[in-house]
């Protein structure tokens, strides 16, 4: 899945991944798991930022592609580098969805649809434990 692409595989065993995340990081990341809507952090992170994947800090998603989508879970319009996320056909629950991994460590992310804004009318539904976030840092400002 990730041959030829610029971000290098992180591989860690089943016992480092579940001492480094929490239960529920590890339940949704490792295990495939998704979140109850309107649990998770980063619902209404408003502040411009970097959205990273919390198992191996990779950069996944800026917060301009950031948008309300009503679901309860952070959405997203686009990555931060069309690389940075993999899309993997899922047919659990007898549905057929596309599923967002980490191209760098193959967590589980959430899923994208078909039904978002534009510009490219797609919604990255993003489970918010999946994601750790970093403020921009501040600019401009007065000099003393």
């Amino acid at each position: 899945m990730n041959e030829g692409s610029r971000h290098p595989k992180v591989v860690k065993t089943d016992a480092e991944w579940r001492a480094q995340l929490t239960p529920e990081q590890y339940r949704v990341t490792r295990g495939h798991g998704t979140e109850c809507a309107f649990t998770g952090p980063h619902l209404s992170q408003k502040e411009p930022g970097v959205y990273s994947c919390v198992c191996c800090g990779a950069p996944l998603f800026r917060s301009d592609s950031k948008f309300e989508s009503g679901t309860g879970w952070p959405s997203f319009f686009r990555p931060v580098d069309p690389e940075a996320v993999v899309e993997v056909h899922d047919h659990s629950y007898g549905m057929h969805r596309i599923e967002s991994r980490c191209a760098t460590c193959d967590a589980h992310l959430g899923h994208v649809f078909p039904d978002g804004p534009r510009p490219t009318g797609l919604r990255y539904c993003m489970n918010g434990v999946a994601l750790s976030f970093r403020a921009d840092a501040p600019t401009g400002g007065s000099a003393s």
